[in-house]
């Protein structure tokens, strides 16, 4: 049998010697480079197949991503339900079902009536729309609150409006009897009649007639000023229970039905809402200001806030990437196939995590600024590497230096790949969902990756055919540096050691946000909203809640809670119940005894003809003028008001009708509401309102307590010390200030947790590839010590870390724990001089890259994204800096010799 001869390695793939596969084990490349070289000649023995396969695979995952992307930005679906506050959570929203989610429509009006009118045309209008709410109510529109509403006042109080009011008693009878612009006029009338006779307080008629006054100049001057006619009477609003200036606000809380598969689960809610209010003229120029607040709208806010800009944010990103890789590349032909394999990588992955997990949520989405930053920085690292080869291996074939440079550059990149998905999956056994499933789509990403790089890229630049290298692509430049680096190693590491020990003594002052309100744009309607609430204990939205078996005992938890210093006041069903109610009746009766007829009169007149109107307006105006000759001290006041009805008198109807909107509204309103406030009758638990019990007491019997913070600030720690000392005190309790604390701990557990699990895997995962202890060690020192220098600088320049820049930190380990392996990996290959090589080229411009794209986050109007962007190049900047001024020195001192460790 004749002889065969065995060909070289490699020429059965149409590649001639040399390509880097004809190398015996161990001379210079490892087991993963050698895998890396063969996927690569692989991929070029039939590279119209690979890009055949390739553009199908990537159509198939481009139409499951066009046909199954979703979102649920549901953020409270990133934490499982097993949490503790998330349970409490839980328990108290079944409890009180239609308490959750809620809209919250503030209604400023230029007077308590004018606020309740817009408040019950706006409520009005929503409650038609129920494919679109759940539920409109108005928590401070029943009608037992405008019957006991002078009950919630203190006694002294009660005094003084009722002797208001029997004072008033002529002028109230006329108006009750007349409630028209021509009862006002005659009453004005009467008023100046009895200032020339020197009937009545000076001192208390001064404001009225300037009140009055104001209200005629603006209808005058075709503008709508209300007058606040329950001050007039009354000395004070009749809000029940909120002083003045809260007496002016009013609230509709509107329930939506949530859309979590949009970008905005309650925008079309929102738009409504606005909409309705624009068509019922609830506008500032009525004296009406509408804004909205809540969750719901602050989550939408932010959303569209972040994905509003991260349009131009990736816009900036991708011209800077490819800038960036012009400069690094110098090459048309290398940069559009990297691109090109970016794009199919990031569909592909978009794919997998579709199927593999489902909708995105707000944080896994964020896989696709991972797989930019990371995916090209191993096109980088290969497509340097093959440059290096063109240039080495000038007088052979293009496929030659493409499965040279995977030989070379695949142990890196191979071993960076499974570091990073040991980093990104060491997430998953943590509690924290949304990081969770951003580390297993991240870890397919990368993966994904690879074997695009390692398969379609270099089938496409053999079609490319990039341009020979007559030059290194080194910077030899560098040599100096890294000779004294290497020189002077001992030094190095001495320096470093004092740098990590100087930085790790600055951590106890780097702080930790808590609060997501921080993290939005204080700017928006709905968090300037929310805060404006904040700074008042009656209608701050940072209380908490505790469920109770009964009645009962939630009035016993409340007075125990009540007694902490973190605690301003304690409210239950109780609560709603008036104090020092026999003394507050007796002066109700009294008063309802002598204006009782006064204010229903047995007939009320017909309603003036604008002749009869423009008349009485003249009459009132010349009583006025009477009154001002005189010199007491409403004579400036009657002088003011007698002006400004003149015009009026003389002027045309419109502007009368002007005058009117502005006075008769509210005179009816205020009217009615005297009425029902003298009425009022003692209030037991009976007395009620089902629609208030039903926010206090469940279905089951069970009591709600409501608690308020006595720190009203929104500081992390404030919110800490309150909700800790409530669940001291009641363990179940649930709210802003504990979902807050309990969230921030869940995080901080998992990214501690995630932390130890990728240091240990990684680190595991390094001693099996290197068989090293002292390489393995080495490839991590760097990555500690930028850490280290990113939170000390994070201390000391007042940033904190909060629940959205904390992201950096695994960035931080991924894209550091790359830069160290490269080295570590060219170091084992027997290269020394690392610093000028072509590896340094592929390090500095994939930093560059990534740090650009991470820079343009910093331009961001949300301060979430603006700090993560911060953060992100904080700590890339320290990782490269790390990496290139330490690494050398540290491997030359601790793992020199002539030949590298080798498997």
């Amino acid at each position: 049998m004749k002889h065969r001869q065995r060909p070289p390695p490699g020429t059965g793939l149409g590649l001639p010697p040399g390509t880097g596969l004809d190398l015996p084990p161990g001379s210079g490349s490892g087991p993963l480079g050698r895998g890396a070289a063969r996927v690569v000649a692989g991929s070029l023995r039939r590279p119209r197949l690979t890009l055949l396969v390739s553009a199908v695979a990537g159509l198939l995952c481009l139409w499951v991503v066009l046909t199954r992307f979703a979102l649920d930005t549901n953020v409270i679906h990133l934490f499982p339900e097993t949490l503790g506050w998330r349970q409490a959570e839980v328990a108290l929203d079944a409890a009180f079902p239609h308490r959750s989610d809620p809209i919250a429509v503030v209604i400023d009006g230029a007077t308590a009536d004018v606020a309740d009118r817009a408040a019950a045309a706006l409520a009005a209008a929503l409650e038609t729309r129920t494919e679109l709410f759940r539920s409109v109510t108005r928590p401070d529109a029943d009608a037992f609150f405008r019957r006991s509403a002078l009950l919630f006042l203190p006694v002294p109080e009660v005094l003084a409006a009722t002797e208001r009011l029997i004072a008033a008693q002529p002028l109230l009878g006329t108006l009750a009897a007349d409630p028209s612009l021509r009862g006002v006029a005659r009453t004005l009338e009467l008023l100046a009649e009895g200032l020339v006779r020197g009937e009545g307080d000076p001192k208390l008629l001064s404001p009225p007639l300037l009140a009055l006054a104001e209200t005629a100049e603006a209808a005058a001057a075709g503008r709508t000023a209300p007058l606040d006619w329950s001050r007039l009477f009354t000395g004070q609003g009749l809000d029940p229970l909120a002083p003045d200036p809260l007496a002016l606000r009013r609230f509709v809380l509107a329930r939506p039905r949530l859309d979590f598969l949009a970008l905005a689960p309650g925008g079309t809610a929102t738009e409504v809402i606005r909409a309705t209010a624009a068509t019922l003229g609830l506008n500032e120029a009525v004296g009406i200001r509408v804004r909205l607040t809540g969750e719901v709208v602050m989550g939408d806010e932010e959303f569209a806030s972040v994905f509003g800009g991260a349009i131009v944010e990736n816009l900036l990103s991708l011209a800077s990437v490819g800038l960036l890789l012009w400069l690094g590349l110098r090459s048309g032909r290398l940069i559009w196939p990297m691109l090109g394999t970016l794009v199919l990588g990031l569909v592909a992955t978009a794919a997998f995590g579709l199927v593999a997990v489902g909708p995105f949520n707000p944080l896994s989405i964020a896989f696709a600024v991972l797989f930019i930053g990371l995916g090209v920085d191993f096109g980088i690292q290969y497509a340097v590497c093959f440059r290096e080869q063109r240039h080495r291996l000038a007088d052979q074939p293009l496929e030659a230096a493409l499965v040279a440079a995977a030989r070379e550059a695949g142990e890196g990149i191979g071993l960076a790949a499974l570091a990073l998905c040991a980093g990104f999956l060491a997430f998953l056994p943590t509690d924290y969902r949304g990081v969770s499933e951003l580390g297993l789509i991240a870890a397919a990403g990368l993966l994904i990756a690879v074997a695009i790089s390692l398969t379609t890229l270099p089938a496409w630049l053999v079609f490319a055919r990039p341009k020979a290298e007559p030059q290194p692509v080194g910077y030899a430049a560098l040599a100096p540096l890294d000779r004294f680096l290497t020189g002077h190693a001992r030094g190095v590491v001495v320096a470093t050691a004092l740098v990590g020990l100087a930085a790790a003594a600055c951590l106890p002052w780097l702080r930790f946000d808590s609060n997501p309100l921080n993290l939005r744009n204080p700017d928006t309607e709905a968090v300037a909203t929310f805060r404006d609430l904040m700074r008042s204990p009656e209608t701050t939205p940072n209380t908490v809640s505790v469920l109770a078996p009964d009645l009962p005992a939630a009035e016993a938890l409340a007075h125990r809670l009540a007694a902490l210093p973190e605690v301003a006041g304690t409210l239950t069903l109780a609560g709603f119940l008036p104090a020092d109610q026999a003394p507050k009746l007796a002066l109700l009766r009294d008063a309802a005894e002598l204006l009782g007829p006064t204010l229903e009169p047995p007939v009320v007149a017909a309603a003036p003809t604008d002749a009869e109107t423009a008349m009485s307006l003249r009459q009132a105006a010349a009583a006025l003028d009477r009154a001002a000759a005189g010199r007491s001290v409403t004579a400036a006041a009657a002088a003011r008001l007698a002006a400004a009805l003149h015009p009026l008198a003389a002027g045309p109807p419109a502007a009368r009708d002007q005058l009117a909107a502005a006075l008769l509204p509210g005179l009816a309103h205020t009217l009615a509401a005297l009425r029902d406030a003298l009425a009022a009758a003692p209030v037991v638990l009976a007395d009620l309102p089902d629609s208030l019990r039903r926010d206090w007491i469940a279905a089951d019997g069970r009591a709600r307590v409501e608690v308020r913070p006595a720190d009203l600030s929104d500081h992390s720690d404030a919110m800490a010390r309150f909700a800790g000392a409530v669940q001291a005190v009641a363990p179940g309790a649930s709210g802003t200030a504990i979902s807050v604390l309990g969230s921030s701990r869940t995080i901080r557990d998992a990214f501690l947790r995630a932390g130890v699990i990728a240091t240990v895997l990684t680190l595991g995962l390094l001693l099996v590839a290197l068989r090293s202890w002292r390489l393995s060690l080495l490839a991590l020192a760097p990555l500690v010590l930028a850490g280290l220098l990113t939170m000390a600088a994070c201390a000391l320049f007042g940033q904190p870390l909060d629940l959205a820049n904390i992201i950096a930190l695994p960035l931080l380990f991924a894209q550091g724990v790359a830069f160290d392996i490269y080295y570590v990996a060219a170091w084992r290959r027997g290269e020394r001089a690392l610093l000028p090589s072509a590896l340094t080229r592929a390090v500095l411009f994939s930093a560059l890259t990534n740090g650009t794209a991470f820079g343009t986050l910093m331009l961001s109007a949300h301060p979430g994204t603006a700090s993560m962007g911060v953060l992100l190049t904080l700590s890339l900047f320290f990782a490269l800096a790390a990496v290139l001024l330490t690494l050398p020195a540290l491997l030359h001192a601790a793992a020199g010799g002539p030949e590298p460790h080798m498997a």
